[in-house]
């Protein structure tokens, strides 16, 4: 089935263009409205179609602010090949602020492939898994911990095909966030855009720069010179956003559930660790407050293994369940 949204630029010529993908959306306030996607193309010549996507979930800042520093910035005589460019993909999410659209309640990155004819965030990722990726040789899908994570600034990328995880890993060291992770295939969640991308046999890497709810220059500089340097890895394009200087990165790896700390009870959180800490098998973790009974001692957690800090919990209030921390040990340690 055709994909219901519309796009108002050619994707195909040569130049500069800026406009909307047009997700069709009948409300009480708009009986035959639009929901308007923003999108840029800056083509010129012969070479490698990137995708260059953010506010995937739209309390992920860092991302918007780079992404649209490129559109405003670059244009085609410094490009070759084409970079396709979605600085706010879940537009009202990004909107809003939020990680879920406040139409449908949907987390744009788990519903890949999509619904051609579901939910607006169906439809956004039946659109990208049917007509935008086609199109690309590589994705760069920038994320941060949003309101409730923050990262240590990272790069991160899933294991799958040997020739495309070789061309990941060539893209992670150029990105040159200051640690980068591999997660095996699936993981905790699907639906995402690397999964698509996997099915294709693109290769792809994501990001977690930071968190909050809020974005930082420093945090924005990772994005800006990861970017760089991603496009001159793929001889896309020659920014000096970077400096044109190379920055290593730690490539770590995330296993499986002993590598992250939840909550096992409600409380208030204090974090005795922070993003990018060094920690040991049976270190503590945190303690979580009984707002209920202050009287009785807070419940402490321990990590289950050695390993860096990736992600903490940014919100203070924590229920049952919410993740704490996960961790990252060194690729092959």
């Amino acid at each position: 089935m055709a994909s219901r949204l519309l796009c108002e630029i050619d994707l195909e010529a040569p130049g500069k263009r800026t406009g909307f993908l047009r997700l069709p959306h009948s409300t009480h306030e708009s009986a035959y409205g639009w929901i308007p996607i923003p999108i840029a193309v800056i083509a010129n010549g012969r070479g490698p179609t990137i995708l260059l996507s953010a506010g995937n979930h739209g309390d992920e800042y860092e991302g918007q602010i780079a992404l649209g520093r490129l559109i405003r910035e670059v244009e085609p005589g410094q490009v070759q090949g084409r970079i396709i460019a979605l600085p706010a993909l879940n537009f009202r999410a990004a909107q809003a602020g939020r990680r879920t659209s406040p139409v449908d309640g949907g987390n744009l990155n788990r519903s890949f492939p999509g619904v051609a004819d579901g939910t607006p965030t169906q439809q956004i990722a039946y659109h990208m898994d049917s007509v935008i990726l086609p199109l690309c040789d590589a994705v760069v899908d920038l994320h941060s911990g949003g309101s409730s994570l923050m990262y240590t600034p990272s790069a991160l990328a899933r294991r799958g095909d040997a020739a495309v995880f070789e061309r990941q890993l060539g893209m992670l060291r150029a990105f040159g966030a200051p640690h980068s992770y591999i997660v095996q295939p699936g993981g905790l969640w699907g639906g995402t855009l690397s999964d698509a991308c996997a099915l294709r046999g693109i290769p792809q890497l994501g990001t977690e720069l930071g968190g909050g709810g809020h974005a930082t220059p420093a945090t924005v500089g990772v994005a800006e010179r990861g970017i760089a340097g991603v496009l001159r890895h793929l001889g896309i394009a020659d920014l000096d956003w970077d400096g044109r200087v190379a920055r290593p990165t730690r490539l770590l790896q995330v296993g499986g559930s002993d590598y992250f700390v939840h909550a096992p009870d409600p409380g208030v959180f204090e974090p005795l660790a922070e993003p990018g800490e060094e920690v040991k098998a049976g270190q503590p973790a945190g303690r979580l407050h009984q707002t209920e009974v202050p009287w009785r001692e807070p419940i402490a957690v321990h990590f289950a293994r050695d390993g860096v800090v990736l992600v903490k919990r940014w919100p203070g209030m924590t229920a049952r369940g919410d993740c704490l921390f996960h961790l990252g040990t060194d690729l092959g340690g």
